[in-house]
């Protein structure tokens, strides 16, 4: 199954989506929905964010590969931070490069998205609390990132956060393959089976941390082949046999 957002005539909905074509749902996607009569082109959809969480996990130095590029060590557990719910921005959003940010960056992610409230999770319950996955670009500005020594200001930016274009609850994330293109051209490319912390380790480390809520997303870390965004740039997150996130890049 996947299930979106987009914008409908009465505002943000939750829909289904079936081949080319949206089911619009009514009620709430964590609290019990129905599917309505309203059928919506995919083609012609406004997506938003697949949710609204009332926070991002992100991992940092999750691929041993770009530990080395970044001349960071590989960890023994698993380096977690906080990302800015206002930085989302859905499928085809303008990631917008701040003025003052330096070299901006694309990350290419996978994304689990959790569907029920969760603490303390032992690793191999993990999966249970997750709704499903997603593509997401952890956008950073490598220069704020270098010189503050936190990530707070370099990923925290208003559109450095791209998600979606859905949440596919049924793809299987060790079989699942992350890309990033920009323009067309190949950057990165991974098996998310070669994180250096699998996803059920990192449902249950993050758990006992903080309560996971529903709707949170817990982006897993971004291969080797980071590289620079700049004004005029189409970047695409791609999770082979989920769906591909693209946003166009602008100068502020």
């Amino acid at each position: 199954m996947r299930i979106l957002r987009f914008f409908s005539e009465g505002g943000p909905a939750w829909g289904l989506l079936e081949g080319d074509a949206i089911i619009e749902l009514e009620g709430d996607l964590f609290e019990g929905y129905g599917a309505t009569s309203r059928v919506h082109p995919l083609a012609q959809a406004a997506l938003l964010p697949p949710v609204r969480p009332q926070k991002i996990v992100a991992l940092a130095t999750n691929f041993a590969p770009h530990a080395a590029e970044m001349k960071t060590a590989v960890p023994d557990e698993p380096r977690i931070f906080l990302k800015a719910p206002s930085a989302l921005i859905g499928h085809r959003g303008v990631i917008r490069l701040p003025p003052h940010a330096g070299r901006v960056e694309h990350e290419a992610e996978a994304a689990a998205v959790i569907g029920k409230r969760a603490r303390f999770v032992r690793e191999e319950e993990a999966l249970s609390v997750v709704l499903g996955l997603t593509a997401f670009n952890d956008v950073t500005a490598r220069e704020l990132q270098r010189r503050d020594g936190v990530f707070g200001r370099a990923k925290g930016f208003d559109t450095f956060a791209p998600c979606g274009p859905w949440i596919d609850t049924e793809a299987l994330w060790e079989d699942l393959r992350v890309e990033c293109r920009v323009n067309g051209e190949l950057r990165q490319s991974a098996r998310l089976s070669e994180m250096i912390f699998p996803l059920p380790r990192v449902i249950a480390f993050v758990s006992r941390v903080m309560t996971l809520e529903p709707g949170d997303i817990i982006a897993l870390g971004t291969p080797a082949g980071v590289g620079p965004l700049v004004d005029g740039d189409t970047v695409e997150v791609r999770l082979d046999g989920v769906g591909a996130l693209e946003n166009p890049v602008q100068a502020s």
